[in-house]
């Protein structure tokens, strides 16, 4: 497992854009091997986002040849409202690049039959050869994609209902209106996240510190489902100095010390203009 700590959310940010960046290009994608990553929304990964779209524009990296799967989505949300899951990757990062609309893959929380919705997500996940690079959030009760507290770490994708603590959380995008939070919502389990051949979890703020030391220093927990990745082979946790709060010491000088080792997977940064 790898703890990146970079000064602030804007070099956190950058720091995982150029490590998404380098994988897709050291891949080679092309029509035949398709670059399969899992995506995160929220505000933690926006900054991501908009390097990502920066390097697309000049001229550095396409999406052409990858396919993308969201960890999540709202049940019974219109799709096209400004807070469903689909609203926010379109305007924040898929309009921006030259991703084909169909290698885009969302789960629908207006499905007919949500379990079926949620068994043909696994069945797409398995037919695109896998997830390559998972990138994920988490809440500050050290939830990742909505796997709340008390979910199985095997778990798959299904329909979950929302932990209170969730539902507060995102109210903000609902004008503090709680009435119009969903309580429910699809998203992919511990277990298809852990399936992935490599996860990167971006964690930035002081109100994740605490989350941040569960997965870290403490054991494998239900009740804090980030900490599953300890036993995930190829783990990079990216953080910012205010998410180390809760670390201890030498916890945080150890990693840090580390440093020159993990900046050379991004260091230097490739560019499809060097291929």
């Amino acid at each position: 497992m790898r703890l990146v700590i970079l000064d602030d959310y804007n070099l956190a940010s950058e720091w995982a854009a150029k490590y998404i960046r380098n994988r897709i290009i050291q891949f080679k994608p092309s029509p035949e091997r398709y670059f399969t990553l899992g995506l995160p929304t929220g505000s933690t990964p926006y900054g991501c986002y908009q390097k990502l779209i920066e390097y697309y524009r000049n001229g550095d990296i396409s999406f052409k040849y990858v396919k993308t799967f969201n960890m999540d989505e709202y049940v019974g949300l219109p799709r096209d409202h400004p807070e469903s899951y689909h609203s926010y990757m379109w305007n924040n990062f898929f309009k921006h690049i030259d991703i084909n609309p169909a290698n885009a893959h969302i789960l629908d929380g207006n499905a007919e039959d949500l379990e079926a919705e949620c068994q043909a997500y696994e069945q797409k996940i398995t037919e695109a050869g896998g997830i390559e690079l998972f990138v994920g959030g988490i809440g500050p009760d050290g939830h990742i994609a909505f796997n709340e507290p008390g979910s199985s770490l095997v778990s798959r994708t299904r329909v979950k209902t929302l932990a209170k603590d969730t539902i507060l959380a995102n109210a903000r995008f609902f004008g503090n209106d709680l009435s119009k939070v969903p309580t429910m919502a699809l998203t992919v389990g511990v277990g298809t996240v852990m399936d992935a051949k490599e996860v990167m979890i971006l964690i930035t703020g002081a109100h994740k510190a605490f989350a941040l030391y569960k997965a870290i220093e403490e054991g494998v927990n239900h009740m804090w489902t980030v900490s599953a990745f300890q036993q995930h082979p190829r783990t990079i946790f990216v953080c910012d100095e205010d998410a180390t709060l809760e670390l201890r010491v030498k916890t945080v000088k150890y990693f840090k010390g580390l440093m020159h080792v993990h900046n050379k997977l991004v260091d230097p940064v490739l560019s499809m203009k060097d291929q």
